[in-house]
């Protein structure tokens, strides 16, 4: 069944492949229009205030003509928009005029940086000159400044790249004006003497929620960063100086909940800290970044989420030092644009770097710990940037401390080693060649760990990962092929590679599985991984990508990367039909079918997932999508954690949503789906809905509450051992999840704002129909399962276990732990932030953190108020003063 499926996929891919080169229509190459930059170097420099009034704004003609982008591509503009750009040796000098019949109706909704609210205009400079990158900075009516670095040809944005400039915006009669003052330092472009860069103007006309271009980008086009029109005039830039050194100084105290035994929990923390971040020009486009000492206590919370299979959690990085610019050492080697469970897989997971410690202290009767809640990270440099030859190279090298539990009785005090010194490297370079159209990369990552004789069956000693990728794109971009190939190798000791070899990812001991197998005396594993893809991007309303994925069982990324599973081949197709322009009721629509096909190296067929959708916005501005998908072929590798794989029923369901006008000061985001089978099968319902409210232009609320329903899903529980017999428990799982997300953004000024977010997190499971696995591949649960009846299972007298009497002879046979669960956590961050100097701020903020596990209540509703409502959080109250030099 397998080969027949991968066969009739390939025999889909080359018909749909064929077809559309034979018949696609050749993309319209629109004209690329040029812009003459003026050279004001002997000239008096204008003030940057936003009103356009200085003389030297009426040297030279104002470019205008701008075209329509979205709702109706290729049309006139409601209003046009006029810019003009200006240089000297180290600034560039940009003005712009959005003319509007009606300045009274111009939108000036506040928000911190990188909001892009309201009416804006953005300005992009492709200094590298390789169509490929650019960098972003946006203005908004209300003078919020955005800024961003454009990668991918537009496929990436990196919104956390915070340049020094400035700019000022005015409103008058005859609609608002804009100027901005932009540092040659800030930006990356190369040594020759007359420059020619990429441009885009952008304005977003709020009222009528479009947004029109200075130079056309046909919606049908692959590209966005290589469609951009010509910057020309740029001569006698030289090589720009930057240097930035922010040093920084926190405050903070912390209360925790009073426990007379526990003497770490005898009186509030307060602690000083002090470190420093820098930035340094090697050239005009490559940059050292570094850090000694960072503190990122100003970051949000992560989202709460609890994890019953096994897996992983995936969490987004937020801390500045590691996002900004983190594109240049990105590699996930499987990034369907259809999406799978394993788009997050990457040869580098910057979280990683000061993560939680590893290891817990072992306590003894009597005994607390006081162990940190991350790995300090002792300093970190990263070395990156782009040449004009299209070079691009990042290197980023850490190292982060050995970190120490404190234990106690009250009595004694010791220190317990749970993470060892360790250092981390990232080395990853991309060629451009053939004008952008191909690239050839590469990446290497090497861990290395200092470990003790505590530590080394826990940890690998050493972990080295490399990768090679290539992607050629022909037809005007149209079309393009792209493969990658990553090896990795682990090494430690015998009990550090046999705790990976049985770990989730890998599962070696599966029962089942000839072949894969544990070896307790290996000390090393070696592991490849890959992807080859091809596909349709632009020119036309049909777009396709096809492509087949692997990972071999030994593949390990874990230590620096990010790897959910290994032991896995699939391949993915997705087409999708694109109407661009407004029909009916819509402005634009997307129809799209998209299938995944799994399987392991041992040739088992696991899992078959087909869906269809329908997606569009409406001509109110209203959205809505509706899909359907059926997994027809379900088999679980890991349901079992080490068991034989196991049948599961066939499953179907839809998903859903429906968005109103973001433009209204009221306007809600609601989206859900749900799934089911036959009688054997779970039932799981899911939905969200966002809440946003503007009441004023300054302040922006949102509550966005969600809530997940899942009746009798089949759920591991233990592997016990009765005689020669080995027996997996499972149960049917019910589980109730709700969380709560409240922000509230308060924008004093530009500089000022006041942000909270709190998430309060209860999920509740309760199992029932205990079971042990008796025929795994079997058609239905009633073959493959053998339930205890009431004379097998019985509780202990405190509930906390379950003891099983298998041939109901008097006797325990084996027992294991009750599985309920109650988890509960609130999280909030409560951040007032100052930006005193362009570059330079000041942080107040106070975090709530709590967590708590007990048993469910007999109803939903009582889990909340018994946990939620009455525990006690830990509180942080944080002063950080930041100052930039420059």
């Amino acid at each position: 069944m397998t080969s027949r499926f991968y066969r009739l996929s390939s025999l889909a891919i080359l018909f749909i492949f064929s077809i559309n080169t034979l018949f696609a229509q050749s993309q319209s190459l629109v004209e690329k229009r040029k812009h003459m930059a003026i050279s004001i170097l002997n000239e008096e420099k204008p003030a940057i205030d936003g009103h356009l009034d200085d003389k030297i704004w009426q040297i030279g003609t104002w470019e205008t003509d701008f075209i329509q982008r979205q709702p109706n591509e290729n049309a006139p503009p409601s209003e046009q928009t006029a810019f003009k750009i200006l240089f000297d040796t180290r600034y560039l000098y940009i003005g712009i005029r959005m003319y509007d019949q009606t300045p009274g109706s111009i939108n000036q909704r506040m928000s911190r940086r990188d909001g892009f609210e309201g009416d804006w205009v953005e300005v992009i400079l492709d200094g590298n000159e390789d169509l490929r990158s650019a960098f972003s900075l946006t203005v908004t009516a209300a003078g919020v400044r955005g800024d961003k670095i454009i990668s991918m040809n537009g496929a990436n944005e990196d919104i956390f790249w915070n340049p020094i400039w400035s700019a000022k915006t005015n409103i008058d009669e005859q609609g608002w004006t804009a100027e901005m003052k932009i540092p040659f330092s800030q930006l990356r472009f190369g040594k020759s003497k007359s420059k020619t860069w990429g441009l885009q103007i952008r304005r977003k006309y709020f009222r009528n929620e479009e947004t029109s271009v200075w130079q056309r980008v046909p919606l049908n086009v692959s590209g966005w960063v290589s469609e951009f029109g010509k910057l020309e005039g740029l001569q006698n830039v030289g090589a720009q100086k930057l240097l930035e050194i922010q040093p920084y100084v926190i405050t903070s105290l912390k209360t925790v909940k009073k426990d007379a035994q526990n003497p770490f929990k005898s009186e509030n923390i307060k602690r000083i800290t002090a470190g420093i971040d820098g930035k340094i020009g090697v050239s005009n486009d490559l940059t050292l970044d570094f850090t000694i000492n960072p503190d990122f206590g100003q970051v949000e919370a992560d989202p709460s989420a609890i994890a019953l299979d096994g897996f992983q959690l995936f969490f987004e990085e937020q801390r500045p030092f590691f996002v900004e610019n983190k594109e240049i050492l990105n590699y996930q080697f499987s990034t369907p644009k259809i999406g799978s469970i394993h788009n997050n897989d990457n040869l580098f997971y910057s979280r990683r770097i000061g993560g939680k410690p590893h290891a817990n202290a072992t306590l003894l009767p009597n005994e607390y710990a006081d162990a940190p809640e991350r790995t300090t990270i002792l300093g970190a440099a990263k070395f990156g940037g782009k040449t004009q030859k299209g070079l691009s190279v990042g290197i980023l090298e850490a190292i982060t401390a050995k970190e120490y539990a404190s234990v106690s009785d009250g009595t004694t005090d010791k220190a317990v080693l749970i993470e060892p010194l360790t250092n981390y490297f990232v080395s990853r370079v991309q060629k451009d060649f053939n004008n952008s159209n191909t690239f050839i990369g590469g990446i290497l990552t090497v861990t290395n760990r200092d470990l003790d004789e505590k530590l080394e069956p826990l940890l690998h000693q050493n972990a080295t990962t490399f990768g090679i990728d290539f992607f050629h794109q022909w037809n005007n971009r149209n079309y393009y092929v792209g493969a990658n190939l990553v090896t990795s190798n682990v090494q430690g000791s015998k009990a550090a590679i046999l705790k990976t070899q049985t770990s989730i990812p890998h599962l070696f001991q599966k029962v089942d599985a000839s072949h894969v197998s544990v070896n307790p005396d290996k000390t090393s594993l070696t592991g490849t991984g890959g992807d080859i893809k091809i596909g349709k991007a632009g020119s036309g309303h049909l777009t396709f990508e096809s492509g087949f994925t692997w990972r071999s069982p030994e593949l390990e990324l874990n230590d620096i990367g990010f790897m959910r599973e290994a032991d896995v081949i699939f391949n993915y197709t997705g087409v999708d039909y694109n109407f661009f322009e407004p029909f009916s009721v819509f402005r634009r629509a997307t129809i799209s079918y998209k299938h995944w096909v799994f399987t392991d190296f041992g040739g088992k067929l696991n899992y078959i997932d087909w869906d269809v959708e329908v997606s569009g916005v409406f001509r109110n501005n209203w959205k809505s999508n509706l899909g359907f998908f059926s997994q027809p072929h379900i088999y679980s590798r890991s349901l079992l954690q080490g068991g034989p794989r196991i049948k599961l029923p066939d499953q179907y369901g839809l998903w859903w949503g429906l968005g109103s006008d973001t433009r209204k000061q009221l306007s809600f985001n609601y989206n859900g789906w749900t799934k089911t089978g036959n009688s054997d099968s779970y039932f799981l319902l899911e939905n969200n809905i966002a809440i946003t409210y503007q009441p004023i232009d300054k302040l922006n609320i949102s509550l966005s509450p969600r809530y997940t329903f899942i009746n009798h899903r089949l759920q591991y529980i233990n592997t016990a051992q009765t005689g020669n017999k080995q027996r997996y428990i499972t149960a049917r799982l019910d589980q109730k999840t709700f969380g709560l997300a409240l922000r509230l953004n308060y924008t004093i000024t530009p500089n000022l704002t006041i942000q909270y977010y709190g998430q309060p997190f209860v999920s509740s499971g309760k199992y029932d129909d205990f079971n042990f696995v008796q025929a795994p591949l079997a058609n239905s649960h009633k073959e493959q399962l053998v339930f205890f009846n009431d004379r097998q299972i019985s509780q202990n007298a405190g509930l906390t276990s379950y003891i099983i009497d298998e041939n109901e002879d008097g006797s325990p046979d084996y027992q294991f732990s009750n599985p309920d669960f109650n988890f509960t956590q609130f999280q909030s961050n409560l951040v007032l932030r100052f930006e005193y100097k362009p570059g330079s701020e000041i942080f107040l903020v106070w975090s709530q953190n709590a967590t708590d596990y007990g048993m469910p209540e007999t109803r939903f509703i009582e889990d909340i108020n018994q946990q939620l409502l009455k525990i006690t959080p830990n509180n942080t109250f944080l002063i950080k003063m930041t100052y930039r030099f420059y």
